[in-house]
């Protein structure tokens, strides 16, 4: 776990820095060389301080905030496509959710605030210097939120790792595969599914979301929704309507999502 008390402030301009309370003085990016208990320990939440020739004010700590500080390491998912998936695939309160390519944790961090305290969430990520980074932002995210469910990195290759997954649990009602080559882990973690257990592939191309769409009907998964979330974002005119904002037409990945359906069901 992360040591004392997080301190989260946002810049005027919408940046947002995390960081411990406790550990002296030191220096934190974006911020300068600071002693955190010292200058902010008291700054109540919702005060402002200036440090340098910035602003900032200090808030709550909350998913947005952290997931804007975390630090990262791999690309993340972004809230678009993590906020589908976890709605789509119906995870909830109790559930037993594996996500392989954990990376630098922000679909875990959203996974976990969904879980609660019954729920169990495996992570699977085989690039140490990925592992290292995303574990510290769910540590921090563990100091935050009470009632984090029961969670477990493993730091290994997803495929064969089914006997320390068993180990953990008996089976899993959630899979999300956010790797290269999610077809070669579909097989074996189709069979951890239980009934009605879903699994969902991130796909940055379109070869990959066609091998693994191929690879979840081989075995014996039945496909409920394949295909791509579109963002556009608006923004408010200086005479008062709305138009289109600068920023592009915002497709991140393609995502496939399958469920274990009854051998018998009927097409």
């Amino acid at each position: 776990m992360t040591d004392g008390e997080l301190i989260v402030l946002r810049e005027t301009g919408g940046r947002v820095y995390a960081f411990s309370r406790s550990g002296g003085e030191r220096r934190i990016r974006g911020i300068g060389r600071i002693d955190p208990d010292r200058e902010i320990g008291d700054l109540k939440i919702g005060n402002s301080i200036k440090i340098g020739t910035k602003s900032f004010t200090r808030m709550p700590p909350g998913l947005h905030e952290l997931r804007a500080a975390m630090k990262r390491r791999a690309q993340v998912i972004t809230p678009k496509d993590a906020g589908f998936m976890i709605a789509w695939m119906g995870i909830g309160q109790n559930d037993r959710v594996l996500e392989a390519g954990f990376g630098s944790g922000g679909l875990a961090m959203h996974i976990a605030r969904s879980l609660g305290p019954g729920g169990t969430l495996i992570s699977i990520e085989r690039r140490e210097e990925h592992a290292s980074v995303g574990a510290e932002n769910m540590y921090r995210c563990a100091d935050v939120f009470p009632g984090m469910p029961t969670w477990t990195l493993l730091q290994r290759d997803i495929v064969g790792s089914s006997p320390e997954i068993s180990a953990l649990v008996d089976e899993l009602d959630a899979v999300i595969l956010d790797m290269p080559e999610p077809w070669t882990a579909i097989p074996e973690m189709g069979k951890l599914l239980r009934l009605g257990g879903r699994v969902a592939c991130y796909c940055p191309s379109p070869d990959q979301l066609a091998k693994s769409w191929a690879s979840l009907e081989q075995s014996g998964l039945t496909v409920e929704w394949g295909g791509e979330l579109m963002e556009r974002r608006w923004t408010l005119t200086k005479r008062g309507g709305v138009r289109p904002g600068n920023t592009p037409i915002g497709h991140t990945a393609f995502l496939v999502i399958a469920v274990k359906a009854p051998n018998d069901e009927e097409e």
